[in-house]
């Protein structure tokens, strides 16, 4: 069986018209493809192919389907069968195996959650156009804000009473789980433990992934309805099922109509997607408020090369325009930019205007970036030639990210036109802006060499690198030596290291750590048992004096259990959980088993952590030899989790500290005298852990 992660995969990786067009040759027409049938016999083509709906058909003998139908067909193959030829297709490995009850309870989990928000999108609407507050409240700020019935409609809007718990009490009698409620984000959990909804007295705007799903809502707070409510909109936490960076308002809607027209155009809010729609612009998608990132433009790059920004006409649009740009070019798109008439944003002008007068107003007022960029900065630089030079720094700057060639090229030649400069001159500076960023994590890392290498000059000054190895062994063998159990018969077959991490709850919160160091350190472990876990850094003497092989995950196990801490993220526990569980498996690569792995989440980690695998860190050894990271994990990992352990323990001590000068707790002995025991404990590792490192600790 192939586990429902891997089909996923191939299906978003699977284009239709990719996979048709090695068996038949089409030719545009319309948004469409055409081409003769391969199923039979035919003179005129009658074969229609649609890259917006996933799907062809023959309009002769019937026959047609998704991209996996047409391999069944054509192959003459079973659905798992065509689903492998897929995956060979698009180099993506499948396991057939029967999933674990971990794999099957997330699957039933993600599938659970999914019939969750669609209730309470069923609900809000029932309450939006069958209830008196409902008509009242909602629908009259819905219409007043010009909106037609078939529109709300069309876009599932909803509204949610006032009343704090009336979802939630509703969803408990038709037998939704609490937790589940709460999983989505619809409710939370109030501190006396009573389930309120998240959206209450808002009007409500559900997100649909690509496929029509709703993923995630947005509720917009009314005035009328409700009172000391600060934040305008509040949005859908991330879940197990909505990723906020992978989603578009909109697309959903959208996607035929940006195939038709071969163009996006990009907004910032739900209202302005909306608006659009009804004044008859339906290639419209928003980020929602939200910076634009990667995952988003590539979702509109399936279906189009070229986007429009479109933005309020004020100061804030205008730099947000420049700041999405770079990132758009880097993508590979087409950009060009509309600023409105100041003063309007895309939901006010298109109340103002029909399609044909919107669509008339941005064919004549948008630009590319160049000229955009350029005619916005040289009004801002005026005659000063500082700010001039800075002006084409930041325009060459943009050019370089483009990843085509041709495409630079001719950026560059209307740029010179424009600035009135030496073309010569601009495709140095580029050139020189891209052999900079390919070298910028070299630097990085070479920076940190330097760094490690002056501590340890300070502290080993006279070590040579024989004098270093056996050092490091030592220190390793001195873990295993605390950490194992010396009355335990050693066993033929070896067993997998238990992880620490099992039945953990993290002390400190879990949100919002992302930049701080103990998290950043905790990457860099999560970042070498990825690459490096089933490797071995050193050999150890055992017991009975016989040298027995240390991996980088065994060894980043026992170090941890030795002071008793923790990873604090629940990712990069499972991560290490893991790692110990297969170390022993025949063939396990720790890389290709992460990379591959069916949750996307850890898929996705995996990739962004080995994707310089193959960079050099420029570290030099005296007779000048290159030395990668990998010959150099017995010197690496033991400082990489000293600066872990420094850096948890001296965060959990500062957590521990700012929650015994709440009065709330300092007055209630239950929770003060844990805390001041776990403080005690703390401070104790943080001794014993400074005088075995001394003066060898690496802080940045």
């Amino acid at each position: 069986m192939i586990d429902q992660a891997t089909i996923d995969r191939i299906m978003d990786a699977a284009q239709i018209v990719d996979v048709v067009s090695e068996f038949v040759t089409l030719r545009k027409r319309g948004v469409n493809y055409i081409g003769l049938c391969p199923f039979h016999n035919e003179k005129t083509p009658s074969f229609s192919v649609s890259p917006s709906k996933g799907v062809c058909k023959c309009f002769s003998c019937g026959k047609g389907g998704n991209v996996v139908h047409f391999i069944m067909e054509h192959e003459q193959l079973s659905y798992y069968e065509a689903l492998k030829w897929l995956a060979r297709k698009y180099n993506i490995e499948v396991k057939e195996r029967e999933l674990t009850d971990e794999e099957r309870q997330a699957q039933n989990l993600r599938e659970s959650l999914f019939v969750v928000n669609q209730f309470a999108c069923d609900y809000f609407q029932d309450i939006l156009h069958n209830s008196l507050d409902g008509q009242r409240i909602g629908m009259t700020y819905l219409r007043g804000r010009g909106f037609r019935d078939d529109i709300i409609r069309k876009f599932q809007l909803g509204y949610c009473t006032d009343s704090r718990d009336a979802f939630a009490q509703t969803a408990l009698k038709k037998g939704f789980k609490e937790d589940f409620l709460v999983k989505t984000g619809l409710c939370y959990r109030k501190d006396d433990g009573t389930l309120h909804d998240r959206f209450w007295g808002r009007v409500i705007f559900p997100v649909h992934t690509l496929s029509g799903k709703v993923v995630a809502f947005g509720g917009r707070v009314l005035n009328a309805a409700t009172k000391n409510v600060q934040m305008k909109y509040v949005n859908s936490p991330e879940s197990e099922i909505y990723h906020k960076s992978r989603e578009l308002y909109g697309i959903h809607f959208a996607k035929q109509a940006i195939v038709r027209q071969d163009r996006c155009f990009l907004v910032e809010g739900y209202t302005d997607v909306i608006s659009m729609h009804q004044s008859g612009i339906e290639n419209v998608v928003a980020s929602s408020g939200t910076a634009l990132t990667p995952d988003q433009i590539r979702l509109i790059h399936r279906f189009t090369n070229n986007i429009t920004v479109l933005y309020d006409g004020d100061g804030a649009g205008i730099k947000a325009s420049i700041r999405g740009i770079d990132m758009l070019l880097e993508e590979g798109m087409n950009v060009k930019v509309c600023l409105l008439p100041d003063g309007d944003d895309p939901d006010s002008f298109a109340k103002k205007h029909n399609a044909t007068e919107y669509q008339a107003y941005i064919n004549g007022h948008e630009v590319d970036f160049i000229r955009f960029k350029t005619s916005l900065l040289l009004e801002e630089a005026g005659k000063d030639p500082i700010k001039r030079a800075s002006l084409i720094s930041s325009i060459v700057r943009s050019i370089s990210v483009i990843p085509e060639e041709i495409v630079r090229s001719v950026y560059i030649r209307e740029c010179a036109q424009l600035l009135d400069m030496d073309e010569k001159i601009l495709v140095e500076a580029t050139s020189r802006l891209i052999s900079q960023a390919k070298e910028a994590r070299f630097k990085e890392e070479e920076r940190k060499r330097q760094r490690e290498q002056r501590n340890a000059r300070q502290t080993v000054k006279t070590e040579t690198p024989q004098e270093s190895v056996t050092r490091q062994t030592a220190d390793v063998q001195s873990v295993i030596d605390n950490s194992r159990q010396p009355e335990k018969e050693p066993e033929e077959t070896p067993v997998p290291p238990s992880s620490p991490e099992d039945n953990f709850f993290p002390f400190l919160p879990e949100e919002g750590n992302e930049q701080k160091l103990f998290f950043i350190k905790e990457e860099l472990l999560v970042r070498m048992i990825i690459r490096y876990g089933e490797k071995v850094m050193c050999y150890v003497e055992d017991e009975n004096g016989e040298e027995k092989p240390l991996t980088v995950t065994e060894y980043i196990i026992d170090s941890l259990k030795e002071d008793g801490l923790h990873f604090h993220d629940a990712l990069h526990r499972k991560i290490l959980k893991e790692a110990a569980e297969h170390l022993y498996d025949e063939n396990f690569v720790a890389e290709r088993h992460f990379v591959n792995h069916p949750d996307p989440e850890v898929s996705k980690l995996a990739a962004d952590l080995s994707s310089d695998r193959y960079q050099l860190s420029k570290y030099h050894s005296r007779g000048q030899k290159i030395i990668t990271d990998e010959e150099r994990l017995y010197e690496l990992i033991p400082r990489l989790i000293i600066d872990f352990k420094l850096s948890i323990v001296e965060e959990e001590m500062d957590h521990t500290l700012k929650m015994l000068g709440k009065p709330e707790i300092a007055n209630a002995p239950e929770q003060c005298i844990p805390l001041m025991k776990r403080y005690k404990d703390l401070h104790e590792i943080q001794s014993m852990m400074s005088k075995k490192a001394g003066d060898r600790i690496l802080i940045s």
